[in-house]
């Protein structure tokens, strides 16, 4: 497997201090937001120095019911060609839920949410896996991810689903550190547990990131410092592992360059305390992955699909709670995904919380709370306006007329000329319609 060496996550508001940063060998850059055809002359440059590029999606939704889509798998692989990449990865978690498997609205999350760990969604997600592997041209990894709430009826530990997943596929796996943090204070998981189980030998990388506990509940922002207890699961894991490659993850409220560089110093620290230590225990011997996985069987499909689309819905729609759940922590977790939305919102279409100033979050979320979203961020943005709109808000007469002229330029097909000649018809047209 290849070695990647010590990391961090490429965003753009921190892509100058990154090219200047000592001792970076990798960079991870977020799949959707990279274009082939028009790379960043950031990420560029750190190409032509030899630095590595890996791509990571969070959209393809691997752990849904539905089979993988093509146009996605078909982005995600022409991103791995364009940065010249040695693997990509996603997520094990679904994304969305509904459609025709049950018969119900497709619903998008805008987050990943945890698959549950059955038989069923391990034969479902075992297949979609290699459906990707084929389609892609370069080997996958997988994470295994942070989350806020459990599924009722689970019948395997963290570290015997990774495990299985692994052997039936032969799928590398990317273990964030954090998330084995965030599950331990969220859902009562040893992450020594979870490490001693998994089979290490399938890692490709690893993840290291920071969050933050509110009333009992640790959220994963990637917002935070790095706290101890996730350097000590990283230092539990280089005890039994040399991990390829370790990478920084920071994706808002960055902090000064020196800051990131001192906890890139406090990474690379605690690896050296964990190569030191004795063995933890000896990793499980694992199989070679077999020639085919056996295709899920579409009752298990449609079985996943009814309790994904169910949990779904309570988190976005207000329907039931499905039983089984914990509805305290099903609400935190509907209140959390209403706040990135509106913040994910906010950073696609920076000139709605422009225009509508401190209204623009409270009118957000009660838009969110009654509409779920069917598609992507930008589509968001723009039926949040027309909602709005249409709802006779915002009440500023001023704020109103800029809020529509946004949502006419951006709901067409194309956008709307500026020609002097065309700009006085449409002015025209107001005004006899007003009369």
């Amino acid at each position: 497997m290849e070695r990647l060496g010590t990391g961090i996550g490429w965003r753009p508001e921190i892509a100058d201090a990154v090219e200047r940063m000592p001792g970076i060998d990798w960079v991870e850059a977020v799949a959707e937001n990279v274009c082939p055809g028009h790379l960043p002359d950031a990420l560029l440059r750190l190409r032509e120095r030899g630095v590595t590029v890996v791509p990571h999606g969070v959209s393809l939704g691997l752990g849904g019911a539905d089979r993988p889509d093509e146009g996605r798998l078909t982005a995600l692989a022409e991103r791995a060609e364009a940065l010249g990449s040695p693997l990509v990865t996603e997520h094990i978690a679904f994304v969305r839920a509904g459609g025709p498997l049950t018969a119900s609205p497709l619903l998008e999350a805008g987050h990943l949410l945890p698959v549950p760990r059955t038989r069923d969604a391990l034969d479902v997600l075992c297949e979609n896996i290699r459906i990707a592997q084929d389609a892609l041209p370069v080997p996958l990894a997988v994470e295994n991810i942070a989350a806020l709430l459990a599924w009722p009826g689970e019948e395997m530990t963290e570290g015997q689903f990774l495990y299985e997943l692994a052997d039936r596929t032969g799928v590398r796996l990317l273990i964030d550190v954090a998330n084995l943090h965030t599950n331990h204070v969220n859902r009562g998981e040893d992450p020594a547990k979870a490490l001693a189980e998994l089979p290490v030998e399938a890692i490709a990388y690893v993840h290291v990131a920071g969050g933050v506990e509110r009333d009992g509940v640790w959220h994963d922002t990637h917002a935070h410092p790095v706290p101890a207890p996730v350097l000590a699961i990283l230092t539990d894991l280089a005890s039994r592992v040399s991990p390829p490659g370790v990478l920084l993850e920071r994706d808002d409220n960055f902090p000064e360059p020196a800051e990131l560089e001192r906890e890139l110093r406090s990474i690379r620290g605690a690896l050296v305390k964990g190569r030191a230590r004795p063995t933890s225990g000896a990793r499980p011997a694992r199989a070679a992955a077999p020639a085919a996985v056996p295709q899920a069987s579409a009752p298990a499909r449609q079985r996943v699909a009814l309790a994904q689309t169910a949990l779904l819905s309570a988190l976005v729609a207000g329907t039931p709670v499905p039983d089984g759940f914990d509805r305290v922590r099903l609400g935190v977790q509907a209140r959390a995904l209403g706040v990135k939305r509106a913040d994910v919102v906010a950073k696609v279409a920076p000139e709605l919380p422009e225009i509508l100033g401190d209204g623009y979050r409270p009118a957000f979320l009660a838009y969110a709370h009654t509409h779920p979203m069917t598609g992507g961020y930008r589509r968001d943005a723009l039926d949040f306006a027309g909602q709005l709109l249409l709802a006779g808000g915002p009440e500023d007469a001023e704020a109103r007329r800029e809020l529509r002229e946004w949502w006419l330029e951006r709901s067409g097909p194309v956008p709307r000329s500026t020609r002097p000649g065309v700009r006085l018809a449409r002015a025209t047209r107001r005004v006899l319609l007003r009369r």
